[in-house]
């Protein structure tokens, strides 16, 4: 057989595989889309387009993980009601708490580089802001362990509200004390570090004042620099306010109605907690660095011993050093969701098996949809089942 002949035949096996994964992805797709079957009643009877419309969410975006890689994405809807402008995956929405679990792996690379410890008390680490007094006498101290697992005592409780675009901005010693500008109630200990789990956005600020301390450079560079561009998550920035150029690109937020609220957007200055603009894709992204870290398979931010850290909680709730680790059939997850104004979305991954989904939405009701939307990929893809698979 001639080489122009092993060439023709090789290309030809090509081509074929392509349109075979291609029509995987599109029956997998279609199995999103459409009503469920069977129905299980709740959200099963409604194609996707109706739920969007039951649900007043004017977009969602979603990117699906298979074998380790991003199998298929796919954007929905408008990204603005009143421009018109359509979504497409390069479209960028509010990563909200999302921004979380990206902003502790940079935190977790200090570590790894030795600028700080895990275990070491943060106000040793602090420089331009302090924890006050510690209240608890001889407890254990806070840690950036305790901050980024929401174990430390802090007692702000979930999140932050942002700002409107063009007002004046709190430094985030300012947001730490709850001093003009800041919006928010000052950050402080209410309980001894690793005494329970409370959700605490404070405790992230703090974590994120402690990294740009230690490492003397602006947030958004470092994570620009250690994670967003090692990772190709090149529709991503902490930068708040958003860069104009880049307004082009995002979504705006709705109510729950799916009605613009007045400005496009909120902004956020605490941007480890909350300020992350990015896609499904470009999480993903994130999500699959993760699950190749832990198998061994990539160091491009971590090591494996270090990623470690990411998806083992820390013995009080069910928080690690960033994600949430939870059981869902007979598989062990790490995910994290977020809700910012106007902005819902939800990742979830499987921790050895290397998939899971990233759904975002540019509405305050699009938690409902994300939920329908997690139920009907683990249920097409048969996610840690015994059952048959739904699709062949």
């Amino acid at each position: 057989m001639t080489v122009a002949r092993l060439l023709y035949l090789a290309t030809l096996l090509s081509l074929t595989a392509l349109a075979q994964a291609q029509d995987d992805q599109q029956r997998f797709i279609a199995a999103i889309e459409n009503a469920q079957s069977p129905s299980h009643q709740g959200t099963d009877p409604f194609t996707l387009k109706e739920l969007m419309e039951r649900f007043h969410v004017p977009a969602v975006s979603v990117a699906v993980i298979r074998d380790f890689r991003v199998a298929w994405a796919r954007t929905w809807g408008v990204a603005d009601v009143k421009s018109g402008a359509l979504a497409n995956t390069e479209t960028m929405f509010q990563a909200a708490s999302i921004s979380k679990p990206v902003a502790a792996m940079a935190s977790l690379k200090a570590v790894q580089e030795g600028r700080f410890g895990l275990d070491q008390d943060v106000n040793t680490i602090l420089k331009s802001w302090k924890i006050p007094d510690h209240p608890f006498g001889g407890d254990a101290p806070v840690t950036p362990r305790t901050l980024m697992s929401h174990t430390s005592g802090t007692g702000d409780g979930l999140g932050f509200p942002g700002y409107e675009p063009l007002t004046r901005l709190p430094s985030l010693p300012q947001i730490l004390d709850g001093v003009a500008p800041s919006n928010t109630r000052a950050v402080r200990l209410v309980r001894p570090p690793l005494a329970g789990s409370q959700y605490s956005g404070g405790a992230v600020t703090i974590q994120q004042l402690a990294l740009t301390d230690a490492v003397g450079r602006p947030f958004a560079e470092i994570l620009q620099d250690w994670i967003l561009g090692p990772l190709g998550m090149a529709n991503s920035t902490y930068q708040q306010p958003l860069p104009a150029a880049r307004e082009y690109q995002a979504a705006r937020g709705h109510s729950e109605q799916g009605q613009p609220m007045g400005p496009k957007w909120h902004v956020y200055p605490e941007q480890a907690a909350a300020g992350l603009w990015t896609t499904p894709v470009d999480l993903a992204k994130l999500a699959i660095e993760v699950q190749l870290a832990l198998a061994g398979r990539s160091t491009r931010t971590l090591s494996r011993t270090m990623m470690q850290e990411m998806v083992t909680p820390v013995g009080a709730g069910p928080f690690a050093v960033g994600f949430s680790i939870q059981q869902k059939g007979e598989g062990w997850y790490f995910s994290h969701g977020g809700a910012n104004w106007g902005f819902r979305c939800e990742l979830l991954a499987h921790r050895a098996k290397g998939y899971g989904v990233v759904v975002m939405t540019n509405s305050d009701s699009g938690s409902a949809l994300t939920r329908a939307i997690l139920e009907r990929v683990a249920r097409a893809y048969n996610w840690d089942s015994l059952d048959k698979p739904l699709i062949r």
